[in-house]
């Protein structure tokens, strides 16, 4: 099946930063049954501000939901890694940023490449879930292909978002698996680390939010509160907060400077 164009793989060459001479890269990943749609709007901002980017196409997404359910999460990390490499090896320094799924995928890998990546951002990421009949996909994968999508939790009008329509069940069950494992590496992030949560979300509860800023061992950490997005706040109200937010880390933990304060969410 064809891709649309809003759907394709997005990459970008920077500008050399500071005086040294820098090139930093930011390697961003979309959401489960998602596409590069829903932050390539982000991806853009970021190398308007001089940065390298990288955005990729995940396998299984983009065309049908059917396409998904024969992939798994190892397809997904490696497609992920692989993009990562390539920037990495364009930059001198390269952070990754992730919405949703994506927001595991990148903590997976800053827990596998360790002081290879320089920083993290997260966007609503999803390591957790507090639904009680989530323990019932193993079974209920065989029996049923799919259920209703999760996709477009948007708050601005006029906004929805290029997702299926449909959740594939073997591939949900596949990254709830892969999400045990980067629950039990947090500790091994040592990254500095900025949480972007909406304070509304229909698709992933508080408990991954809170997993992650307890378990992580970052002393650079920071979480900020999105008060008018939903889940797919990349491209909701509180998007332009996101983009301005995100490059102002990169540009500090790239400088070296402290963490400023910040209030308790």
């Amino acid at each position: 099946m064809q891709i649309a164009p809003e759907d394709e793989p997005f990459t970008a060459s920077g500008a050399a930063q500071g005086p040294d001479g820098m090139r930093i890269g930011v390697l961003l990943s979309h959401g489960f049954t998602g596409s590069p749609w829903s932050v390539r709007p982000w991806a853009q901002f970021l190398n308007e501000q001089g940065y390298a980017v990288s955005v990729p196409l995940l396998p299984g997404h983009a065309t049908r939901w059917q396409d998904l359910n024969a992939t798994t999460y190892a397809d997904w990390y490696a497609e992920l890694e692989g993009a990562f490499e390539k920037l990495q090896s364009e930059c001198d320094t390269v952070f990754v940023a992730g919405l949703s799924m994506g927001g595991c995928l990148v903590l997976d890998l800053a827990i596998r490449r360790g002081r290879d990546v320089a920083g993290i951002v997260l966007v609503n990421p999803f390591v957790a879930t507090a639904r009680k009949d989530a323990q019932f996909l193993p079974l209920l994968k065989l029996a049923v292909p799919s259920l209703a999508g999760i996709g477009s939790d948007v708050k601005k009008a006029g906004v929805t978002e290029r997702a299926y329509s449909r959740t594939p069940l073997r591939a949900l069950h596949s990254l709830f698996l892969a999400m045990r494992t980067v629950r039990q590496g947090l500790p091994q992030v040592t990254q500095p680390l900025l949480m972007l949560r909406s304070r509304v979300d229909h698709v992933v509860d508080p408990s991954s939010g809170r997993l992650i800023m307890a378990q992580v061992s970052s002393r650079d950490l920071d979480e900020r509160v999105l008060e008018d997005s939903y889940h797919v706040a990349t491209v909701d109200n509180d998007a332009e907060l996101i983009y301005s937010a995100s490059a102002e880390f990169i540009r500090r933990i790239a400088d070296g400077a402290p963490t400023p304060p910040h209030p308790t969410p």
